[in-house]
């Protein structure tokens, strides 16, 4: 089953995501939804509240990514209840986009090392340190989790250029490859 995306302006985006337990209904179906729905909209992680719920979950599938970098070759995983618990290295610049912005790409700045915590679909905790490309898609998915988009790491002089595109996803004028939901 596809699940939808939630475009810019769902109120979910906004939300902090609870933590769930191992008894949360039917989390197996919700984690292989989600990869399915990430994989057909060709993105690399996908977190809960992008899909209408306010959960602590996300899934992130590197594998695509293999060709250039053969250590993700077999990295396809769900993390459960994950928490940032530090960063930590240099603050690198690098262009992002999201499911839930379709169309818009900016240069964020974000921590090359941080420090995770999070369950995996075992409800197995791992404590571990994170580094390059996997901690930035750690850091874009799990802010989405805390109610954070990567707009808001933008500069306001970037968030007024393209604002107009971001009015016209809350107008349901999004341009994508996906099903998505807008605002009503």
């Amino acid at each position: 089953m596809i699940l939808p995306i939630y475009v810019y302006g769902q109120p979910v985006l906004r939300v902090v995501a609870d933590d769930i337990t191992r008894d949360y209904p039917e989390l197996a179906e919700l984690i292989k939804n989600m990869f399915e729905t990430m994989d057909r909209a060709d993105g690399v992680g996908l977190a809960a509240p992008q899909v209408g719920l306010p959960i602590r979950v996300v899934v992130i599938d590197l594998t695509p990514l293999a060709d250039e970098h053969p250590e993700f070759a077999d990295f396809k995983k769900a993390y459960i209840n994950a928490h940032i618990l530090e960063t930590e290295g240099e603050e690198v610049s690098m262009e992002e986009g999201c499911l839930s912005l379709p169309g818009i790409h900016e240069s964020v700045k974000r921590m090359n090392r941080i420090h995770v915590k999070y369950m995996d679909e075992n409800f197995v905790e791992h404590d571990e340190w994170v580094e390059g490309y996997l901690a930035r898609v750690m850091q874009h998915e799990f802010d989405h989790l805390n109610g954070i988009m990567f707009i808001d790491h933008i500069s306001p002089l970037r968030k007024q250029m393209i604002k107009g595109k971001l009015n016209a996803m809350l107008k349901g004028k999004a341009r994508c490859s996906y099903k998505v939901k807008t605002v009503k």
